[in-house]
């Protein structure tokens, strides 16, 4: 019966392993501790990013300020590159990761979200005089300068258009002012950033895409105590307007849905 005896440990230690946290005791440690220790790159305007006097800044980087403020918590944040920083979370280096994390239905598998804090749209982006260009459909047999292996290229494709390659937003747009591509499809906070620094030149949005994408602040599963605490911080920010100043500051408008 020896067998059974191992079988009974085995089981005794998988249910050990995969047994969650007691209720609140992550967030009971964090408040004990008085800082929300924050994971984000610090590298990525206008989300998190170093400005000239080399502080950390961004529209991420109040955010979490922010939330932490309402939650009676200092904000320390941990910079890291992109591909290391969930995996930072994983590693129990921070207690959140704050840096623009799409919501997917693969990432909630593995970890929770809070509430949207941000959403982004795919908008249609011509010169401010193409009057020939007014909606997605009318991209056939147009040029439109497309990063070619995202989602907004294939966009543009699906639509008709022809494909001019680039490494991205800065170089698909000059594309468009300087009348080498009729149009391009991209990011809407990428553009409301540049129309913030740029505020002259002269492009325009004639159409966006009503599904947004959303992001989120990410934290471990089994901490459902912190999320509540997180979602109710943001709700509170919404209400009392610190997260539209953010948001104006950053974007010119209110960028949560």
């Amino acid at each position: 019966m020896s067998w059974l005896k191992g079988l009974a440990a085995a089981v005794a230690l998988q249910i050990a392993t995969f047994s969650p946290a007691i209720a609140g005791e992550n967030l009971d440690a964090i408040k004990a501790s008085g800082v929300l220790t924050i994971g984000t790159e610090g590298t990525y305007a206008p989300f998190t990013y170093h400005d000239a006097e080399g502080d950390l800044v961004g529209f991420d980087v109040e955010i979490g300020r922010a939330v932490s403020d309402k939650l009676g918590l200092q904000a320390a944040f941990v910079e890291g590159k992109w591909d290391g920083l969930i995996a930072g979370l994983d590693a129990k280096r921070y207690d959140a990761v704050i840096n623009q994390v799409g919501i997917t239905e693969a990432r909630q598998q593995k970890y929770n979200f809070s509430e949207p804090y941000i959403a982004s749209k795919a908008v249609l982006i011509v010169r401010e005089t193409n009057e020939d260009i007014k909606g997605f459909e009318d991209l056939a047999g147009k040029k439109s300068a497309q990063s070619l292996t995202s989602n907004f290229g294939r966009l543009a494709e699906s639509n008709g258009a022809e494909l001019i390659g680039t490494a991205g937003f800065d170089q698909s747009i000059q594309l468009v002012l300087t009348r080498r591509a009729d149009a391009t499809i991209n990011d809407s906070l990428s553009y409301l950033d540049f129309k913030k620094q740029k505020p002259d030149a002269p492009v325009k949005v004639v159409a966006e895409k009503a599904d947004a994408d959303f992001s989120g602040i990410l934290v471990r599963k089994g901490d459902p105590e912190l999320v509540e605490a997180l979602n109710k911080a943001l709700a509170e920010i919404k209400a009392d307007g610190t997260y539209l100043e953010i948001s104006q500051k950053y974007f010119g408008q209110d960028v949560s849905n």
